[in-house]
């Protein structure tokens, strides 16, 4: 059985979504086609195929006969860069033009002068003016007929050739003057909701500085590969991800993250494509290239992002879809009963079903690229708009609300114990916390610090947790790493998500984990779990340390609620989701102390089963589900919620493929932002929408009665794409 392929193809000439639905439709009609997305802000199709049954020249042949043509081969491409905002006045100058000619034909058609131009010239004559100037709309009418398609221009079309039938001939060249003034806005527009994508697409880096031989030489990014040694020079782009391995530099992140304030890189940092190196020259090791690098993930999640189509978007193509055939029937009625064919012919011009094509499409994409050069990645317009239609926001703790760096501030020993348990279970919460939690003074714990016996506690502990990615784990060995310890190697490493790990160290078998991994594992009781339960009383984190199935430790983390959170759940709750919750592994004093700083619900000692659960229960219900979290632990959260936001998802594959949304840096003020992004996008579609709706209702019904002239009709069919462009520019500046 031959595997299914993906491939990519560039796409010249579509100008409007009814464009990239012809293409859909010539490439889905080729045997051995699975599905096609045709994206017309990234001009291209994405096609899964079987290769032994349809090659690249077929799926040519089938866009060129579709009226459209295919490009060269894409890659994180070069793209002139758009420095200024020229939509105002080209809008104004489009706007004066108009109104003059729109004043010359009005003056020309009262004064008569129309039919004396009609009577003066042959009628060969001005049919070739008309065949000459509709050239390309005829075309295009044309090839869409052979296959037995009606596209917007054939209603237009049928109107010219009544028009010139019924010797108008001035009236058919005027409609065709308005029908190419209708594509050239429909191009500007298109072209004008690519900017975002053009504009992303242009910070990409070309070239690249590469170590080859002992001498540096320059050479296309392409042909870099990884684990080469790439130098980047003071106030160069760095044109790869990769591994500091020398130098030390500034870089300026905000083509990534959003985030104007610059970081240092020193050795072993990561720093990613796209990313302007200052202060300093570095070396690194390239980990990733071209679209693998997180830049290109950028740049390829923002254009694969029109392929999610949201439900207003579906509704706008069906609606365009039933719109020719209705203005069909409206036409016929007219004739019927006006017997006027010159009413007809404006009927049949007036109508304009691009503007439904158009009037979410463009404003998506807007908001969708602006979003992008602020750090937030959004997949689609689906998510966009049930993002404006939340009210429910359930939200992970650790790496979430907290900063997700947690540090130990004490580590207990069974054998601090051993000679005196029924002391200890006497010892009351505040006297058992004074006397035994080492001092906090918010430097590393100090190998002078600890006992022999804790040293060995933590030794074990950090070696088991070696290869986890919990931020908890990161902790452990921090701290022995403080306290001068080496790591010894685990065997058999398995990790419990939501519980803790298991691994063989130094022939012994260690677990380490909440008081989940108590009950996994038959641990014996000691007045180690005394101490446990006093330290959770007061909403502290810890992990249990044991050593052949027997409690031999505790260790005691902290972790630092981000400053910015308080703020922006207050925010949120002004923006309409009411119901907050946190979803947690800690246990419920920890959870609780958090909550109320912040006054929201919460349910503790969840595993990630039982979190994917609660957004079932509460979708269950009609609610929309907004989940915000780590991307790593709350991957099924992420996914089975109707939004899932990634926080700090620049360089995490598992959180920008789990989540709807990367945040792509660490700032929770970018979660409300999202939030108003979807409320204000939502708010230009509908009224994109409605406009589209009254025009075209007016305009028909002015032609239909004969108070609007087809000449005056060509004209106003222009208008709606102008009004759509202008309306949903707005969303290229989001704040």
């Amino acid at each position: 059985m031959t595997a299914e392929v993906t491939r990519e193809v560039p796409i010249v000439g579509m100008d409007c979504a009814e464009c990239s639905l012809h293409v859909q439709r010539a490439i889905a009609a080729l045997p051995g086609v699975k599905s096609v997305e045709v994206l017309l802000g990234a001009e291209k199709a994405i096609i899964r195929l079987d290769p032994t049954r349809v090659d690249l020249p077929a799926i040519q042949s089938a866009v060129e006969n579709a009226g459209y043509s295919v490009g060269a081969s894409t890659s994180v491409a070069p793209a002139k860069a758009i420095r200024q905002d020229f939509t105002r006045p080209v809008l104004a100058l489009l706007g004066l033009l108009f109104g003059v000619i729109l004043f010359i034909i009005v003056v020309g058609e009262w004064l008569g002068l129309f039919q004396t131009l009609t009577r003066r010239l042959p009628w060969l004559a001005g049919l070739a003016i008309v065949l000459i100037g509709g050239y390309p709309v005829f075309r295009k009418v044309l090839l869409a007929a052979l296959r037995k398609q009606v596209i917007a221009h054939t209603l237009m079309t049928v109107g010219v050739i009544a028009a010139a039938l019924a010797g108008e001939w001035a009236t058919a060249a005027v409609v065709v003057f308005f029908m190419r003034v209708g594509d050239y806005v429909e191009r500007f527009t298109a072209e004008r909701a690519r900017r975002a994508i053009k504009d992303l697409t242009a910070l990409a880096p070309q070239t690249a500085r590469v170590e080859r031989d002992g001498r540096e030489i320059e050479l296309p990014v392409a042909q870099v590969s990884v684990g080469e040694i790439v130098v980047v020079r003071p106030g160069e782009k760095i044109p790869v991800d990769g591994e500091v391995i020398a130098g030390h530099a500034v870089v300026d992140q905000s083509t990534i993250t959003g985030e104007a304030m610059p970081v240092e890189a020193g050795i072993g940092a990561q720093v990613y494509a796209a990313t302007i190196a200052s202060q300093g020259s570095l070396k690194l090791r390239a980990t990733r290239i071209g679209w693998d690098t997180t830049f290109g993930k950028v740049i390829r999640m923002v254009e694969e992002a029109e392929a999610n189509r949201s439900d207003v978007q579906r509704l706008a193509d069906r609606f365009a879809g039933y719109f020719l055939p209705v203005v069909a029937l409206i036409a016929a009625l007219t004739f019927l009963i006006g017997r006027n064919p010159m009413s007809v012919v404006a009927v049949l011009v007036v109508a304009c079903s691009c503007s439904f094509a158009l009037a979410t499409p463009i404003a998506m994409l807007a908001s969708i690229g602006a979003a992008a050069r602020r750090g937030l990645l959004i997949k689609g317009g689906k998510y966009l708009e049930l993002l404006a239609r939340a009210d429910v926001l359930l939200i992970d703790k650790t790496g979430t609300l907290t900063l997700g760096k947690p540090r130990i501030t004490a580590v207990y020993a069974r054998e601090q114990f051993a000679q005196q348990e029924e002391i200890a279970r006497a010892l009351d919460e505040r006297t058992l916390f004074a006397l035994q939690e080492l001092p906090d003074t918010g430097s590393a714990l100090a190998s002078q610090s600890l006992t022999a016996a804790q040293r060995a506690l933590l030794q074990f502990a950090a070696s088991a947790e070696r290869y986890s990615e919990h931020p908890l784990a990161e902790a452990v060995r921090a701290a022995a790493h403080q306290a001068g310890l080496t790591l010894l190697e685990p065997l058999d490493f398995e990790a419990y998500p939501g519980v803790g790990v298991l691994a063989c160290v130094n022939g012994n078998r260690v677990a380490v984990g909440n008081r989940r991994i108590l009950d996994r594992f038959s641990a014996d009781g000691s007045a180690l779990l005394a101490v446990g339960a006093a330290l959770e009383a007061r909403g502290k984190t810890l992990m249990y340390v044991l050593v052949d199935e027997v409690v031999s430790g505790i260790i005691l983390a902290e972790d630092t609620l981000r400053g910015e959170v308080p703020e922006c759940i207050q925010e949120l709750r002004q923006l309409g989701i009411r119901h907050i919750e946190v979803l947690t592994g800690d246990n419920t004093p920890a959870a609780a102390a958090l909550a109320v700083k912040i006054g929201v619900g919460y349910r503790a000692g969840l595993l990630p089963e039982e979190k994917m659960a609660i957004v079932r229960e509460y979708q269950r219900h009609g609610h929309t589900v907004v989940m915000v979290g780590d991307g790593v632990n709350d991957a099924p959260s992420l996914a089975q919620a109707d939004v899932g936001i990634a926080m700090a998802a620049a360089g995490s594959e598992v959180a920008a493929e789990a989540a709807h949304i990367a945040l792509m840096r660490d700032d929770w003020s970018l979660v409300p932002q999202a939030v108003r992004i979807a409320r204000r996008t939502l708010g230009v579609v509908k009224s994109n929408i409605w406009f589209t709706v009254v025009y075209n209702l007016m305009g028909l019904s002015l032609a239909a009665f004969g108070l609007l002239p087809p000449v005056l009709a060509a004209a106003f069919q222009s208008i709606p794409d102008l009004g759509i462009l202008a309306n949903s520019s707005r969303l290229l500046k989001q704040q």
